[in-house]
């Protein structure tokens, strides 16, 4: 089974963004280092807990500070863009760094209504929900495959970075996303921190993937909602703070992740257990071995050859510890990096 990282960049409490951004090519070096296979980043906009509004910005130095593990994004959401721009900007990510450029997509806005509006370029109207169109047109930038009177055509064949190309992943927590995901043969992602009711989803994906001579089987990945510390009672000090994060969001109060011992007189206060996860959504934390049985179990449950690991902390240091724990857990094989990848 493979282990990956999604990155949402989380931004704590009496930080800034740009501390959140820093922290993330930090963790992605020692995700590359530890021997974990992919780090993605992810979509978030207009709010003060998530820096990662621009994964297209973030994985070009990702990559140019790591080495050996894939960057991508987890993800893009598509109905913010044109095809087109999304296909020459990850052509020239996957020039630029062959063979190791993932191109998540979602159809997600990563955001409230308004703020969606915002993103939009024409503002006359609110945008078409297109999303299956805007897939196929990008899909068949990359293939080639537009009709010769398709009045597109020709761009296929300039995208900058050919040769080479990204790796397309659709991801869902919904049933359409998998049916997408499987007539398209395209290899599927599926956000269990977000829905942890997904492994009939998992299943329709695989039931109805159609194979093609380039993509000739499916793939399956899960991403999860992990914390990992020394001790169970650490885990769940730590996870507090997420915990509350949540709380916040559910009242429509977004705020930056906040320490843990704030969280837990919060918590205490609300008079909800300190101890656990984030409220109504799975979370595997707890001690390496404890949390090794849940990856695993999660696994299985999704058939997924692959689960993606997402965790957020308030210290950096605690989250680089986690994914240090985990990866020793699982025996990962470190690999040999440069000196100038750490730099």
């Amino acid at each position: 089974m493979r282990l990956s990282v999604l990155d949402q960049s989380p931004i704590s409490e009496g930080f800034t963004g740009a501390d959140a951004l820093r922290n993330t090519i930090d963790l992605a070096r020692l995700a590359d280092e530890l021997g974990y296979h992919r780090y993605w980043v992810a979509e978030h906009h207009g709010g003060p807990m998530l820096a990662s509004a621009s994964p297209e910005a973030l994985i070009g130095p990702i990559a140019a500070a790591t080495e050996g593990i894939r960057v991508g994004s987890g993800g893009v959401m598509l109905p913010h863009y044109s095809p087109l721009k999304v296909a020459e900007t990850f052509t020239i990510l996957a020039g630029l760094f062959p063979g190791r450029i993932d191109l998540g997509l979602g159809r997600a806005a990563g955001t409230d209504p308004m703020t969606t509006f915002a993103l939009q370029r024409d503002r006359r109207q609110a945008a078409p929900d297109d999303f299956p169109q805007q897939l196929a047109e990008l899909l068949a930038y990359f293939d080639d495959s537009l009709p010769d009177d398709h009045p597109f055509a020709r761009l296929a064949g300039v995208l900058p970075g050919r040769p080479e190309l990204p790796v397309p992943w659709l991801l869902g927590s919904s049933p359409q996303s998998a049916i997408w995901a499987g007539q398209l043969a395209l290899p599927y992602a599926f956000a269990d921190f977000i829905n942890s009711e997904g492994a009939d989803i998992a299943k329709l994906y695989r039931e109805r993937f159609v194979p093609t001579e380039s993509v000739p089987v499916q793939r399956t990945a899960v991403a999860v909602w992990v914390l990992c510390a020394p001790t169970d009672e650490e885990a769940e000090y730590l996870a507090a703070s997420s915990r509350m994060s949540f709380t916040m969001l559910r009242r429509n109060r977004l705020i930056p992740v906040p320490p843990p011992d704030k969280a837990v007189e919060f918590l205490r206060r609300e008079g909800k257990s300190p101890s656990g996860g984030r409220p109504g959504r799975r979370s595997i934390l707890g001690s390496p071995e404890k949390v090794r049985a849940g990856v695993e179990q999660v696994a299985v449950e999704y058939g997924a050859e692959e689960v993606i690991v997402v965790t957020i902390t308030y210290d950096h240091q605690a989250r680089r510890r986690s994914y240090e724990l985990l990866a020793e857990a699982f025996d990962l094989e470190p690999r040999a990096v440069t000196t100038s990848a750490l730099s």
